[in-house]
């Protein structure tokens, strides 16, 4: 069904920095629509683009033709707990597929650290958590089931159409419309947190050690500070100490949500304060130990509103390049609010994956809404480019066709397969004009 009314096409992400008016809006309740949905754009050569949660920070889910939204699609949701299996509609979001595989007592084996976004948004576009021995979400899919540009429903897997499957997993929706993944699942577990405040210069002088001693390691830098919040979780085989919902409440809502939200507006308004706010955040979180069921413990509400570029880098890389935001920080003409994120992620075979053929290490920096944000992140991207940094697809950068095929190895094998399923452009949208030409 087409509904066209100006309040059905208009369209906004999270962070409100990307905005849209569709020409109309589908939402198709079985496959056998979707297919004819898609066949009769490629007819009359307009343009359909898939739409998740609006997650992303670039335009990659804006479109000047229809959009297209799958929440009423009817897929059966299969699980295989012999085998470890979930089938799942494309457009349910990471909460509700971590909430059934709680049922069921399986876990997804790595996520990051919100959970709002559908499943086809979030491998799309490379979503990934962090961990030296773990890829991104996309890694955990076994099988996708997509509409080429064409109307034929194509069923992908390392033994099905397997460079179809390689391409697609991380494809930006420019293959088709997702409509069912399965994911690769393990026995649910539980995690032990471990979050500490730390000096910059100590934690990168163990950082190999570091990392190749946690299952998963991040830490935040804090602007203008020698500061840093250590985020280490590791698998445990009891949850015996669990958070209270008083600790709960204070830092992850109050301290982490509420307070950090007026720090930064009180930051906007006298961006003077940016360097004592900066040294009081990093000094506010103090350590904590607790366990909780692995999603529990990955994810974490999200309320302040801010926009962001992450880059992957070679992770040999992350030394100079953190240098290079320092300076960066101190030479610009505004102020940071946000501390900037370090995480870690396996090599994987995916062809546009950020982590395609080496052990990544990823620089991600955020600003507040409604603070100046551009020179901080050109410059910063000027840097990790040199450094043979590759962006996330969902994350703000200013890169072309151009620029990115020479960081990707498989990059034109990706178009011919792109050529092939969407002979049309029926899903390219002027964005992907620019990233894949």
């Amino acid at each position: 069904m087409v509904e066209s009314t100006a309040t059905e096409t208009a369209w906004s992400n999270w962070a409100g920095n990307q905005r849209g008016m569709a020409t109309a809006v589908l939402r198709p309740s079985s496959v056998d629509e979707a297919v004819e949905q898609v066949r009769r754009a490629a007819e009359t050569n307009e343009r359909i683009r898939p739409v998740g949660s609006g997650h992303s920070f670039t335009p990659v889910a804006v479109s000047d033709g229809q959009r297209m939204e799958l929440t009423r699609l009817a897929i059966d949701v299969r699980v295989d707990v012999d085998r470890r299996l979930v089938t799942v509609p494309a457009a349910m979001t990471l909460r509700g597929v971590n909430a059934l595989l709680a049922d069921h007592r399986l876990a997804l084996p790595n996520l990051g650290d919100i959970d709002a976004q559908t499943v086809a948004g979030a491998i799309s576009t490379g979503t990934h958590g962090t961990g030296a021995a773990y890829g991104g979400l996309a890694t955990f899919v076994e099988a996708l089931t997509l509409i080429t540009g064409a109307g034929e429903v194509l069923r992908c897997s390392a033994e099905e159409h397997p460079e179809v499957f390689d391409a697609a997993r991380v494809s930006l929706g420019s293959l088709g419309v997702l409509v069912e993944v399965t994911l690769r699942c393990v026995d649910a577990f539980v995690l032990l947190a471990h979050e500490r405040p730390a000096a910059l210069d100590a934690v990168l002088a163990q950082l190999p050690d570091l990392v190749d001693a946690h299952d998963h390691l991040e830490f935040f830098w804090f602007p203008y500070t020698e500061r840093v919040q250590l985020k280490t979780n590791d698998r445990v085989p009891v949850d015996d100490r669990p958070l209270s919902r008083w600790r709960s409440w204070l830092d992850d809502d109050f301290l982490a949500n509420t307070v950090f939200a007026g720090a930064c507006r009180l930051g906007r308004a006298v961006p003077g304060l940016a360097p004592a706010i900066s040294a009081i955040s990093a000094r506010a979180l103090s350590e904590r130990r607790y366990t909780g069921r692995s999603d529990t413990v990955f994810c974490s509400p999200r309320r302040v509103r801010f926009v962001e570029m992450e880059y992957a880098l070679p992770r040999a890389a992350l030394p100079e390049a953190l240098e290079a935001v320092r300076h960066i920080v101190d030479g610009l003409p505004f102020k940071v609010l946000f501390p900037v994120e370090v995480r870690f992620a396996a090599a994987d075979q995916i062809w546009l994956s950020h982590s395609y053929g080496r052990d990544s290490a990823y620089i991600a920096l955020h600003q507040y809404v409604g603070m100046p944000y551009e020179p901080y992140f050109r410059a910063f991207e000027e840097v990790a480019t040199e450094l043979g940094g590759r962006p996330h697809w969902g994350k703000l950068h200013w890169r072309d066709a151009a620029s990115l095929a020479p960081a990707y190895p498989r990059w034109h094998d990706f178009q011919s397969i792109r050529a092939r399923l969407d002979p049309h452009r029926t899903f390219t949208t002027p964005h992907l004009t620019t990233l894949l030409t």
